[in-house]
């Protein structure tokens, strides 16, 4: 018997497998089966929720850290990170009574460690510092756009655009420099406006554009600060799937935003045993 959640933050939606043993065969195709939206729950990702020590391959368990946020993009491969995806496994944990007093816990990530707060309708992680590379392009429909590369643990190329969201066409991948992003990378298209938010589009590597993504707000949120020249603030964003917000300043930043479970059941084995 395999259980599952389906859960979702802005709409970036997840299947959260809980495992704390490390029992799963988890195969890249069973996770393609499960994140289908035709013939399995449907998700941008899955989210395995084990103890670190029992993770196996992956890095070493850090002391006084629990849980491990073995993270899968949609088409199977493995992922760094996941900001809203972090947000749901939180969660989880709190549905599955795993969550201590006071709210807060340390989750590993192939990133690294990351501190989350867990409150009634909004729960915020540390993401981190962010890390801006070189200047890069993407290019769109034979559009180039300008950006900057961010690493939030992933790789992200955030461009600044005054052009209508509306209008690129990101059915398909942006196209980008190789040798810049040799492992892929997330790319995001964000136009400011009024009042100190921003709008925001993205496509994500392994998956396709996404109502949102995390790790992506807070690329976005580090690139509009620099466009407008400056180094810290906090600065809502309005994805598709909803609205989140980041706050950035010398040390780290740390993204807010919900994170809801929608569903509990258990796999029909044939999916499990056909993938």
């Amino acid at each position: 018997m395999v259980r599952f959640s389906k859960g979702h933050g802005t709409e970036n939606d997840f299947v959260v497998l809980p495992d704390p043993d490390g029992e799963l065969d988890l195969t890249p195709e069973r996770v393609a089966a499960l994140c289908d939206r035709r013939r399995g729950l449907g998700a941008d990702g899955v989210l395995r929720v084990v103890r670190w020590d029992a993770l196996g391959d992956g890095p070493a368990p850090e002391p006084g850290v629990e849980w491990f946020m073995d993270y899968r993009n949609a088409d199977g491969s493995i992922a760094e990170m996941c900001g809203n995806g972090v947000r749901v496994y939180a969660r989880y944990l709190q549905h599955a009574g795993r969550l201590s007093a006071g709210g807060e816990l340390l989750v590993g990530t192939r990133a690294g460690v990351r501190r989350v707060r867990v409150a009634d309708e909004e729960i915020s992680v540390d993401m981190g510092p962010a890390a801006v590379g070189e200047e890069a392009t993407a290019g769109v429909d034979g559009r180039a756009f300008a950006g900057v590369a961010v690493d939030v643990g992933n790789p992200h190329l955030a461009c600044v655009t005054e052009v209508p969201l509306q209008e690129l066409d990101l059915t398909h991948p942006p196209a980008y420099d190789p040798a810049v992003f040799p492992h892929g990378v997330n790319v995001e298209f964000v136009t400011p406006l009024d009042g100190g938010e921003v709008a925001m589009r993205v496509h994500e590597r392994g998956v396709g554009e996404t109502r949102s993504c995390g790790t992506g707000t807070v690329a976005a949120v580090v690139a509009a600060l620099r466009h407008a020249g400056r180094d810290t603030g906090t600065v809502a964003v309005r994805a598709p799937g909803g609205r989140l917000r980041v706050s950035v300043d010398a040390a780290t930043t740390v993204l807010h935003g919900p994170a809801v479970l929608v569903a509990h059941g258990e796999l029909d084995p044939s999916l499990w045993a056909q993938a």
